[in-house]
């Protein structure tokens, strides 16, 4: 058995075939992902099998096809809680929602809509929800907001949609949400109805160009730091494409605006990575 994935040599042909076998079978490219991190999480699956070498971890691939989805599930994981950084949720509800709230009502906008790109089990988008619900619960009667949230593994989306989380998902948590929004069951807290039918979860890959549609606001946080520059890129360009003139970008806190994607953003929040369109990239 493997037992450092630190010393685990996965070498160029294994590499190709896990690769290849996640292609085929899911449609997912490893192609995007930054090396190092992916090697390090094939190197935990590795482990988890208790293969004895990576070869024998490519056998067990092709021939348990449900390792397939432990395996992409391994990849793609983002760890959430509501409210995380607690902070940049309150600059948008002190300031981004209002301003675009109002930009709507200017421009005679019917509704605004809200995007959680790599949304992983929906922590996010549904905190989103629950601060619409509580703080501009009037303000949404006359102007709607969709929220739409997107990941690529299609069973972290079936436990966004179950709305059941454990109570370490919900440590930054004000209270007032808490009691008001979700019921205790088995340990584990269940969102009410009202807050889930707020969002619609979507499976998509954030490297198809087709998935990109026109948005006020976007977040997408704690997810770019897994890609390779050049991807990345690719990513804030499609950003950049659909984001409304007036809307935002959020990203996470440990990310920010490097090479070319520099020139399509301009930084309105430096402490809570919020961005809007530079003049030159915003759409007449």
């Amino acid at each position: 058995m493997v037992s450092d994935s630190s010393s685990l040599d996965i070498s160029d042909e294994e590499f190709a075939e896990i690769r290849n076998a996640l292609l085929f079978n899911r449609g997912f490219n490893l192609d995007a992902y930054k090396d190092r991190c992916v090697r390090r999480r094939i190197a935990i699956r590795v482990r988890a099998t208790h293969c004895t070498s990576v070869k024998e971890y490519c056998d067990h691939l092709h021939t348990h096809k449900p390792e397939i989805a432990h395996l992409l599930k391994v990849l793609t994981i983002h760890v959430s809680q509501f409210f995380r950084n607690f902070s940049t949720f309150e600059k948008l509800r002190l300031e981004i929602l209002p301003y675009l709230f109002d930009s709507a009502r200017s421009r005679g906008t019917k509704e605004l809509k809200i995007w959680s790109l790599g949304c992983a089990s929906g922590e996010e988008p549904y905190t989103l929800a629950l601060i619409l619900a509580e703080q501009f619960a009037e303000v949404i009667k006359e102007i709607p907001v969709v929220i739409e949230a997107t990941d690529i593994d299609s069973a972290t989306l079936d436990l966004a949609k179950s709305g059941l989380y454990s109570p370490e998902r919900m440590q930054e948590m004000p209270e007032q949400y808490l009691h008001k929004y979700f019921n205790l069951l088995d340990n584990q807290y269940k969102l009410s109805p009202e807050i889930a039918a707020m969002v619609t979860f979507k499976t998509g890959d954030m490297f198809n160009d087709l998935l990109y549609h026109n948005c006020d606001l976007l977040i997408c946080r704690n997810v770019m730091i897994y890609f390779s520059r050049e991807q990345q890129d690719r990513i804030f360009r499609n950003i950049a494409r659909v984001l409304n003139p007036d809307g935002f970008m959020v990203l996470g806190k440990s990310e920010t605006l490097l090479g070319e994607s520099r020139a399509l953003f301009q930084t309105v929040c430096p402490v809570e990575r919020i961005y809007r369109l530079a003049a030159a990239a915003a759409k007449t």
